[in-house]
């Protein structure tokens, strides 16, 4: 699977609100300098701070649509070229779909459903469990259980919900590509018991034949290898204005990790990573492997 290319256009299809605020701060981020206006001008302009124009441009606030034709006009954007910036900051107001699971999820992870459905490239490594965008029904209920064993039963019913609603995206028309590397352990553990795990290799198998989806096992014959800090996710987007994000998920949170030598580091592990694993052509012979010895 081949890096895609980025380009630069108007809202992802997908996309929520999270990265068309980021897409947004980062194209009047560059039309303020080139207008070699300050931020402090700019804050003012808009009855704000300069720490507000900051924010603004990482995308980590809202955006008024007003205080976004005011900043156009004044960085000399003609009305004619505006209906774009505009249609983004109309798009980073509107929330996904996702949002209606916010009574059962916390802040944090709701970021990054926002990040996972606007991506046009996710790369993962998991050491303990089978993706979650390829999780049967019954195995996405028996991992959720772990954590969430003492909430009610609709709250885990909930969240097995969104993981099924999730994994639309992987046929949807301009979805992501998912390329996911598993320890062996994952296909060994009987998550759930031996049933539903042999109806997650299966379901595996099949899943592998999709397009969108490539994936590989590191062996125990690898001993250490790149990853070995730990299961993450690179994220990356079509458009050139958003940067790659390293998504960390944690016990009580998650970790986002978007300087560029940060993202650099997992990306050089990914690659080493894909490299020291099965090659895809090889995992269907390596999970056939794992349901023997079930």
């Amino acid at each position: 699977m081949s890096t895609p290319s980025r380009h630069v256009g108007g809202p992802a299809e997908g996309a929520g609100p999270t990265v068309a605020r980021m897409q947004l701060g980062a194209r009047l981020r560059g039309l303020r300098i080139a207008a070699d206006v300050t931020r402090e001008a700019a804050g003012y302009s808009i009855r704000a701070s300069e720490s507000k124009i900051s924010r603004m441009e990482l995308g980590r606030v809202g955006f008024k649509e007003r205080d976004v034709t005011d900043l156009l006009a004044l960085y000399g954007v003609p009305e004619q070229d505006r209906t774009e910036l505009l249609a983004l900051a109309r798009e980073a107001n509107r929330p996904g779909w996702w949002q209606a699971y916010s009574d059962v999820l916390p802040a944090w992870f709701l970021n990054y459903l926002d990040l996972e459905q606007a991506a046009e490239l996710i790369r993962s490594y998991e050491i303990q469990f089978v993706p979650g965008l390829l999780q049967t029904e019954a195995y996405a209920r028996a991992v959720i259980a772990i954590g969430h064993g003492r909430r009610q039963k609709r709250e885990i019913d909930r969240r097995v919900e969104l993981r099924m609603a999730r994994q639309t995206m992987l046929t949807r028309p301009g979805g992501p590509r998912l390329w996911a590397v598993l320890d062996e352990a994952v296909l060994l553990r009987p998550m759930g018991g031996r049933a539903i795990h042999r109806e997650q290799l299966e379901a595996l198998l099949k899943l592998i034949e999709a397009p969108s989806v490539q994936l590989q096992v590191v062996p125990f014959s690898a001993g250490g290898h790149a990853a070995a800090g730990g299961a993450f996710s690179i994220l990356r987007f079509a458009h050139e204005e958003v940067p790659d994000v390293v998504f960390l998920e944690q016990l009580t949170g998650g970790l986002y990790l978007d300087r560029q030598e940060d993202v650099d580091q997992y990306a050089a592990a990914a690659g080493r990573l894909f490299i020291e694993a099965t090659t895809p052509e090889r995992t269907a012979d390596v999970i056939h492997r794992a349901l023997r010895q079930l």
